[in-house]
């Protein structure tokens, strides 16, 4: 009988995203169906290239199959490398691999490109991750687009597990303002600049409240400057959660066109707030929910085509609140019930 379990996170310090939510919201749902639950710890650091093959051997080197002499009885691993520690009944929820190293290999968003110093860290990434993910009792996913990825490079079939967002049951409607929402990390990957550029595209007085913080926020600031949208582009940086809660109730409606995302909590909470989402062909998760012209709009990543989705939003303000209604109907149905079940193996 399962009764004590750990939950295996990798952590970057200062860094917190949908992976450290995620593990967070998963150790107090073990906790309230009863079970003994905690979170396991270890920072990782992707650079220079050298540092990755160490930090998933640090991984390897803990057995973590008991703890103050009383046996662990199940992990459950996340995101790479934590699915390399050792236990005779160990799960995977995959958030995501080193994702630099496989589909991203070669983009813009990667250091990894087909050299053979790289070429050959990659193809023992991969060796690596598939025997590691292959000795997991069950395989499981937070995404379909994650689920192909595994089956695609590993072999390894996984089960899609959706899960909400961690602010699900506080997202509520609000009258539309005239502003577009764009949340998450600061990073090239997330391309909130694609909104900047639609923006400058777009006359006024329509304005866009950006969410986040990263590393790519001084950019960001500079690119706001150059186009001149200074008084039309809101940095909001970390918001509060009830900061959070009011932007989604208030906005006319939410950008989240990430490049090939995993899952992507954004999309749900828009559609938990009952606003249409704007997302783009290439955005990968975000595609398992949103449908164009049915609870959002998907168009390609260009700032013009961008621009021209705010602007059918916004000539047509009944029309998007019935996208975002029927996003909501869409979000609804994604709960919790069947995940812990499914973990546990109950």
């Amino acid at each position: 009988m399962i009764r004590t379990i750990l939950v295996c996170e990798v952590q970057v310090p200062f860094v917190r995203g949908g992976a450290e939510i995620l593990v967070r919201q998963l150790v107090d749902r073990l906790r309230g169906h009863g079970y003994q639950a905690d979170l396991v710890s270890v920072p990782f650091k992707w650079y220079p290239k050298d540092e990755i093959l160490t930090h998933a051997a640090a991984w390897r080197m803990l057995d973590l199959s008991e703890s103050n002499g009383a046996p662990v009885d199940l992990i459950i691993a996340t995101k790479f490398p934590s699915y390399f520690a050792r236990h005779p009944n160990k799960v995977a929820w995959l958030v995501h691999q080193h994702r630099a190293a496989y589909e991203l290999c070669g983009t813009e968003y990667s250091d990894f490109v087909h050299a053979d110093l790289d070429v050959g860290l990659r193809r023992t990434l991969i060796g690596l991750d598939t025997q590691m993910l292959g000795e997991c009792r069950r395989l499981y996913a937070i995404a379909g687009n994650t689920a192909a990825r595994v089956l695609a490079f590993n072999g390894l079939r996984a089960e899609t597990l959706y899960h909400p967002p961690r602010l699900a049951g506080r997202l509520t409607a609000g009258p539309a303002q005239d502003y577009v929402l764009s949340v998450g990390r600061l990073e090239s990957i997330k391309r909130h600049d694609l909104a900047i550029r639609a923006m400058a595209l777009r006359p006024g007085p329509s304005r866009l409240v950006i969410v986040g913080t990263g590393t790519q926020d001084g950019n960001l600031r500079r690119l706001v400057e150059e186009l001149g949208l200074g008084d039309r582009v809101h940095f909001a940086g970390a918001a509060a959660d009830e900061e959070l809660l009011a932007f989604y109730a208030g906005a006319s409606g939410v950008f989240y066109a990430p490049f090939d995302e995993d899952y992507g909590y954004v999309t749900l909470e828009a559609f938990l707030a009952r606003k249409p989402v704007i997302t783009a062909r290439d955005s990968g998760g975000t595609l398992e929910f949103v449908e164009d012209g049915v609870n959002g709009l998907v168009c390609d990543p260009q700032p013009d085509a961008v621009a021209g989705a705010f602007s059918r939003l916004a000539a047509d303000p009944a029309w998007a609140a019935a996208l975002g209604g029927a996003g909501f109907e869409r979000a609804r149905l994604v709960t919790w019930d069947g995940v812990i079940e499914k973990l546990v193996g109950a």
